[in-house]
């Protein structure tokens, strides 16, 4: 019994580490673990959830002692992933699956394939034309930004991500986005710069990482919902960095 009630415990908190590392809200992992704890009859199962860190513990008069500490770095979302992790955990309530069978389930989700490259950098040029649609950006700036985009995210995925930190990846994301909208907008691919290089940045905002964090602070998880907000701004000053090294160089050398 001891051995299985150790097993509930890291299988929930493997659960709640996949949540967390690709960008589920604290309530999300706290809620799927006590979910699993509960149904396999662990009732003094706790877990404390910060936006890098899962503490897990157990243990009463009848219950076997269980403690683990795991620190998970601040990363990037993949919500595929946290839905089917979603799901698992609605599926365990159900009664469907052994212990076994869940930790099976869980080691496949943690495989599941991301996005390859190529989608991503054609999903970078679609977003960033788009957006500059929306801010009222015209065909010509429309496909000047897809352009700008598709070139962001290939120096992201073959030069930034492998050999920068994330402040500096940041930056130089900015600046090689809008240099590439300053070209195109010299060479008359667009007319109106200022929408080019507001779709072409869209692709490395972090948006779902500012809206968790507004749901944590909403929920009363503080300390998470502060970390990720100030992660988050820190992205937005880093493309603000960027952008404005280019402008200030254009200026310098128009003048």
């Amino acid at each position: 019994m001891v051995e299985v009630e150790r097993e509930v415990m890291e299988v929930a908190m493997e659960a709640g580490h996949i949540l967390l590392e690709n960008g589920a809200e604290i309530f999300r992992v706290e809620e799927t673990i006590n979910r699993i704890c509960r149904h396999y009859g662990i009732e003094s199962g706790s877990a404390f959830i910060l936006s890098n860190g899962i503490f897990v513990t157990s243990g009463n008069m009848r219950e076997e002692t269980f403690a683990r500490v795991q620190h998970i770095p601040v990363s990037g979302s993949h919500l595929n992933r946290v839905a089917a992790v979603n799901q698992l955990s609605r599926e365990v309530e159900e009664g469907r699956y052994t212990i076994e069978e869940v930790r099976e389930h869980l080691r496949e989700i943690r495989q599941m394939p991301g996005k390859s490259n190529h989608m991503q950098i054609l999903g970078s040029g679609v977003g960033s034309g788009a957006f500059c649609y929306l801010y009222g950006g015209n065909l010509r700036d429309c496909t000047a930004a897809f352009l700008a985009g598709v070139v962001l995210y290939a120096f992201v995925l073959y030069i930034s991500s492998p050999y920068f930190n994330k402040m500096v990846s940041n930056i130089a994301g900015g600046a090689v986005a809008t240099a590439a909208c300053v070209v195109l907008y010299e060479l008359g691919l667009g007319q109106n710069l200022d929408q080019m290089v507001i779709g072409s940045i869209i692709p490395l905002v972090p948006g779902v990482a500012f809206t968790n964090a507004i749901r944590d602070i909403a929920d009363e998880n503080y300390i998470s919902g502060t970390v990720r907000m100030i992660d988050a701004l820190l992205v937005f000053f880093c493309i603000a960095m960027g952008v404005g090294l280019v402008y200030t160089v254009r200026q310098r050398l128009i003048v």
